[in-house]
């Protein structure tokens, strides 16, 4: 398993681990990541007119498809350019198919507040993101699929994640171990996804060997 020593960048911008004077400052800088969204893109065209989700969803709000999760409402944005999609809303949290910067995937974003280390709650974002997938997937049997080899993970509090470099150099380290347990091996590379100071801190994970979705 990686081990959060220090943080360093590639030629390419993308964020490594490696040895070096600056560990201690890394392992120092606690940081507990709570409301996170994981994003799993659609692997090739959308397949399918996207309205069509919403019947799909108002199906999840009435049988309650979704373990551990207790969904109120459906929300239908389709209007708004690159947009919030289609959304099940819900108490702890919402399912969306969404499209913010043009790109259509399956986004799960936690409201409520998990018990837990870091891990495990990037890990239960991980996998209710790969479950809806999986539900979305079966609904339209070959009109779309989300891809297994790469995803988004964004902390939608900046509060206690701004969009700096000492929460980058705090939380990537704590990430990539994640991402590590969680995919069975280190073959992946996670890079930032926005500089922005005020866009909410994010990376992207691209893994050289395909996961799979809802385990």
């Amino acid at each position: 398993m990686l081990q959060p020593v220090a943080l360093g960048a590639d030629p390419a911008g993308h964020w490594i681990l490696m040895a070096g004077p600056s560990a201690s400052l890394t392992q120092n800088m606690a940081l507990e990541l709570q409301h996170l969204i994981v994003k799993f893109p659609v692997d090739g065209p959308l397949g399918l007119d996207p309205a069509k989700v919403v019947d799909l969803f108002h199906k999840w709000v009435a049988t309650q498809s979704v373990p551990g999760v207790l969904l109120v409402d459906v929300a239908e944005l389709l209007h708004v350019p690159d947009g919030p999609g289609v959304i099940a809303v819900g108490h702890e949290a919402d399912f969306a198919l969404d499209n913010q910067r043009g790109v259509w995937g399956v986004l799960h974003r936690r409201k409520t507040v998990l018990p837990g280390s870091n891990a495990e709650r990037v890990a239960e974002a991980f996998r209710a993101a790969g479950q809806a997938a999986v539900l979305i997937e079966e609904a339209f049997p070959g009109a779309i699929r989300f891809s297994r080899t790469g995803f988004e993970l964004i902390v939608n509090d900046r509060g206690i994640a701004p969009n700096t470099p000492e929460t980058l150099a705090a939380a990537v380290p704590e990430i990539m171990t994640a991402v590590s347990a969680l995919l069975g091996h280190d073959s992946f590379d996670i890079a930032r996804t926005g500089l922005d100071a005020r866009e909410r801190f994010s990376v992207s994970v691209k893994s050289a060997r395909p996961f799979q979705l809802g385990g």
